[in-house]
């Protein structure tokens, strides 16, 4: 008899344990180092450094709780992505890292519900890449004389991709030389980016609707894992 009963209840145990839910996976804002200390988020994340796709999240903290608001799939730089610290300009990676949006900006006027800061581009619209210039990895309005038009992004040139997007602030507030300028959340193009973050037309704008700089949202981009794993950021 006890022998029936010791394996009556190894046999429920084992039930249990297949009956069992595996554990909740927390919210990908949950799994970060840091999310920036506001209420929105943006992820971006790549399977690997040499991704050139992946998909972008923007989540939105509520009640205490990370719930995502939106997603799409994403386009990253034509070599994949590279280290925020360390990446090197010209190298057309995407950097990884926790970064900031300063304003948005557009060849199109704002779309409806956009709290951010917004700038229209003009025929005078530059975005200064010149490592000699004082205005490095700055907008310009019009083109300083010591940033070379060579070494600088015309923005009304790319109607597409600009028509609406954000400025990522990557080596944006202290920016060294050498590491890259120009870094922007914006519309699909023809393929991968040059080092940008880029989604669809319609995500874009939804993005910029649901974005509000009171709640300080920020970008965290980076792969799933590894030494870029989104989760150190």
């Amino acid at each position: 008899m006890r022998r029936l009963l010791v394996t009556g209840s190894v046999l429920l145990a084992l039930a249990g344990l297949l009956g069992a839910r595996p554990p909740a996976v927390l919210p990908l804002p949950l799994r970060l180092a840091g999310t920036g200390g506001g209420s929105q988020l943006i992820t971006a994340v790549a399977s690997g450094t040499a991704a050139t796709t992946g998909t972008v999240t923007w989540w939105s903290l509520r009640a205490g709780r990370w719930v995502a608001a939106g997603s799409a799939p994403a386009r990253f730089g034509a070599n994949g992505l590279a280290e925020g610290a360390s990446r090197k300009q010209g190298t057309a990676t995407t950097p990884t890292g926790l970064y900031r949006l300063p304003y948005a900006f557009g060849v199109k006027a704002a779309g409806p519900g956009t709290r951010y800061p917004y700038r229209r581009v003009g025929e005078r619209s530059w975005w200064c890449q010149d490592n000699a210039a004082r205005a490095y990895n700055r907008w310009m309005e019009p083109r300083s004389t010591d940033c070379r038009a060579t070494e600088a992004e015309h923005l009304i040139t790319y109607p597409t991709q600009y028509a609406r997007a954000l400025v990522v602030g990557f080596n944006y507030d202290r920016p060294v030389r050498g590491r890259g300028a120009g870094i922007f959340l914006h519309v699909n193009g023809r393929g991968a980016t040059a080092g940008c973050v880029s989604v669809p037309a319609a995500a874009m704008d939804r993005i910029l609707a649901w974005a509000d700089p009171a709640r300080r949202p920020h970008l965290a981009i980076g792969t799933l894992s590894g030494p870029t794993a989104i989760t150190r950021y």
